[in-house]
């Protein structure tokens, strides 16, 4: 299983509890306001809280030696994504909803999805996850480390696929986590995850629709 430490902010916290009033920027020390950025730091693979300032200081190239990405706010929707059900199942992703970012320190893709104990990384076939690369050009220019393909399971074998800033997943994450009951998460862990399905997919569209 893993956590990355810099986001247990999401996960021990109830979701919708306000920030601290005391937070602060992770880098430089500025007071932060409730819609603040964030950072990955590659090194340590942490989440950091980062201020406008910062975060205009790391989309510079080369800074600190590029250790530290900044998350952008990206949303698109995929509603066309090629993946058959046999690849699904080769994936080996034991719930109907995971996300599948390329991490650059490893140089390999990585697959994590919700459970009681946060998010759980599952090996991901690299064969498999290529051909899906392969037969979904639209994809391919999501960033290293700090955008994530969100990939849903639907009743109808459909995949819904949306392409993220990787701190939305992990917010997501949260949700599940606080609200998990018994063996398979129950009716609020199902409910939580429709409603932030919905709310990304208001988003897209509200801002120029299907692209």
């Amino acid at each position: 299983m893993t956590v990355l430490p810099g986001l247990r902010r999401f996960l021990d916290a109830p979701a919708g509890a306000r920030q601290p009033a005391a937070a602060c920027c992770e880098l430089c020390g500025a007071p932060l306001g409730s819609g603040h950025a964030h950072a990955v730091d590659l090194d340590a693979r942490r989440l950091l809280c980062v201020c406008p300032a910062c975060r205009l200081l790391l989309t510079g190239r080369g800074v600190a030696r590029g250790r530290y990405r900044t998350v952008p706010d990206r949303y698109r929707y995929i509603p066309d994504l090629a993946l058959t059900r046999a690849q699904w199942e080769e994936l080996r992703i034991p719930v109907r909803f995971c996300f599948v970012f390329r991490n650059s320190r490893l140089g390999r893709y990585v697959a994590l999805y919700p459970s009681p104990a946060g998010a759980t990384e599952a090996l991901l076939p690299t064969a498999v996850w290529q051909q899906v690369l392969t037969a979904n050009a639209r994809v391919a220019d999501a960033a290293d480390d700090v955008e994530a393909l969100l990939l849903r399971r639907r009743e109808n074998d459909l995949i819904e696929c949306h392409l993220v800033p990787v701190d939305a997943c992990y917010r997501l994450v949260a949700r599940v986590r606080v609200h998990w009951q018994g063996f398979d998460g129950g009716d609020r862990v199902r409910a939580e995850t429709e409603a932030f399905f919905e709310s990304l997919r208001a988003r897209e569209y509200g801002e120029g629709g299907v692209r």
